[in-house]
């Protein structure tokens, strides 16, 4: 087992250090001071990523979007493009820990490949109305904060379930309705796995944040080299940002049992809820801070 560890580290080093490399090659981004804000920026994100089981696009694309300056498309597309790389690190974290049904992500995933097509043709209509797509962003960000501020304040008194509920026409469906999300807005499909896993299946939190990551490797794999393909992901930045994701969601997936869901929970939704409100403010020409 150490020597499993000891090898899973090496990994994971030779990994980040690669995806710093391509991106220096590749397309360097503009000073020293920008690979390492998009470095901590990667693996912040992973850290949140793999404790809350998102793919940290939900982090990564309000920031790159309100505060370094991208287009809103481009910002979609390479958020999209870095959650290949944190769902691939942080599912591979969770399942060496036991924290994911590998047979739910597999039908969930299925679904979710159908999804990104069709919502990756539709955000091809979308791209010229960054305001919309704005509108869009900011209620997807919504309907999850507040389900999470809610149990974040009122934890559930039952005992937490043993496996996730549903059938497998269940889980297809819903991995194709997340799928349609992933291709509009890029945010990996996180942001709508997590609560649909815990609430509509009622599965157990930990399970919920390894299936959830799982899930999402094919669908980011589709939909960020769709992006790609269309010239929406900025390249250099998103390999350092990946680069950080990577790392940040070991350390995420080892640490997610240190934390009470709940807490968990709440810090995230108020985080939702201030990007929600900036979107949907952003639509109706409104700036908040």
């Amino acid at each position: 087992m150490t020597w499993s560890r000891s090898a899973r580290k090496v990994l994971i080093a030779v990994a980040v250090a690669a995806m710093l490399g391509a991106a220096l090659i590749v397309a360097p981004p503009a000073t020293p001071a920008t690979v390492l804000l998009l470095f901590t920026i990667g693996i912040v994100a992973g850290i949140f990523g793999g404790l809350i089981g998102v793919g940290g696009s939900t982090i990564m694309l309000p920031i790159m979007y309100f505060y370094l300056g991208f287009p809103e498309p481009i910002a979609v597309g390479t958020g999209l493009f870095v959650v290949i790389f944190t769902s691939l690190s942080g599912a591979a974290g969770h399942l060496v820990r036991g924290n994911l049904d590998r047979r739910v992500a597999g039908w969930i995933a299925a679904g979710g490949l159908v999804g990104v097509i069709l919502g990756s043709w539709l955000f091809s209509f979308l791209v010229g109305y960054t305001r919309l797509l704005s509108l869009v962003l900011g209620l997807v960000f919504l309907v999850p904060s507040l389900g999470m501020i809610r149990d974040g304040l009122r934890p559930a008194t039952r005992p937490e379930p043993g496996c996730i509920g549903g059938t497998p026409p269940g889980h297809l469906l819903f991995g194709t309705g997340v799928g349609v999300l992933t291709g509009i807005t890029g945010l990996g499909g996180g942001y709508a796995l997590v609560p649909g896993l815990l609430y509509i299946f009622g599965a157990p939190v930990a399970v919920t944040m390894g299936t959830s990551l799982a899930s999402m490797i094919p669908m980011a794999i589709l939909g960020g080299g769709i992006k790609l393909v269309e010239g929406y992901v900025a390249v250099g930045a998103g390999l350092t940002l990946a680069a950080g994701s990577i790392a940040g969601a070991q350390a995420g997936a080892a640490t997610i049992h240190r934390f009470r869901p709940e807490t968990l929970k709440l810090i995230f939704g108020f985080y939702f809820l201030y990007a929600a409100i900036r979107f949907i403010t952003g639509f109706f020409g409104v700036g908040v801070p």
